[in-house]
């Protein structure tokens, strides 16, 4: 069976090895120092390859697994293997001209995902966009510097691939929790709109989809800040993930009591929310009254 790492590419897979390398190093009683020494690096530089944040050369993880005194030959093999797989470019590389760097790392984050949790105040999901909707927020977004329509149909491209995270042969898992003004936006016309809401009726009745609305009518709910998403792993090596997006940059949070406050904001407006058996009823209501608005 695919590990879930295998679905992330290369962001999954320097997080892994960067954490079998740290347990051999401290199981090996070497510094960071030394391991910097031995690679003609910086601790710095160790610190940055154990948490996965930059890419590996073959030779350092080859000095690395001696000094660190791994004997065994096929568990040195994989780890190498493992560095040169870790080196392979991620499908959405193709779109590195059109995408910021610090979305790749969220990317590569998403597909690896066993569960993905995620709270919108604004728009559909990226995952649950339908191709017409996906095209009308990315040129919203770009109202004031307008991209030519060949690069706006390769992110609309490039936001349909993402999905398929959702229908691999081992699907992750969502769990989406919209605002109700989400449903009322008519963003890309009443038509775009229309559709995009019986989309979203089909999709909530995915056995891997999980939706939710906030309906109006319950008030003010926990999560004031915005919109954020939360990554959750099977891999005991890959540390779940909180995803904030900024207008020009994202805040990835991986320490334990960030983890512990969205966990409990999320499970917080899943409870203000209107339960799933009722999400079917709210989007009806919402599709027979887009010509209201």
């Amino acid at each position: 069976m695919t590990e879930p790492a295998a679905y992330g590419g290369p962001t999954a897979l320097r997080i892994m090895l960067g954490a079998y390398l740290r347990r051999l190093r401290e199981a090996a009683g070497v510094t960071r120092t030394d391991a910097g020494w031995a690679i003609r690096g910086s601790e710095s530089k160790i610190s940055r390859l154990e948490l996965g944040r930059v890419g590996f050369k073959v030779r350092d993880v080859d000095d690395l697994l001696s000094l660190y005194k791994l004997d065994d030959p096929e568990e040195r093999e994989r780890l190498l293997t493992l560095a040169r797989e870790a080196n392979n470019p991620g499908w959405w590389q193709r779109y590195d001209d059109l995408t910021p760097q610090w979305f790749h790392s969220y990317l590569g984050l998403e597909m690896a995902a066993d569960l993905i949790r995620t709270f919108e105040l604004q728009f559909v999901p990226g995952l649950l966009q339908t191709p017409d909707y996906a095209r009308a927020v990315i040129q919203m977004a770009r109202k004031d510097l307008p991209l030519p329509k060949a690069e706006v149909d390769r992110l609309v491209s490039l936001r349909m691939s993402r999905q398929d995270v959702l229908t691999r042969q081992r699907p992750a898992r969502l769990w989406a929790v919209l605002d109700e003004g989400v449903l009322r936006r008519p963003i890309g016309g009443k038509d775009v709109l229309r559709t995009q809401l019986e989309y979203l009726l089909d999709a909530s009745r995915r056995h891997n989809v999980t939706l939710q609305i906030i309906p109006f009518e319950r008030g003010g709910y926990t999560a004031t800040g915005g919109a954020f998403t939360l990554l959750r792993y099977n891999d005991a090596d890959l540390p779940d993930i909180v995803y904030i997006e900024h207008l020009s940059s994202a805040v990835y949070l991986d320490k334990r009591e960030e983890l512990d406050t969205y966990a409990v904001t999320m499970d917080a407006v899943s409870i203000t929310a209107a339960q799933p058996r009722e999400t079917e009823r709210l989007l009806r209501r919402a599709i027979e009254q887009v010509d209201d608005l």
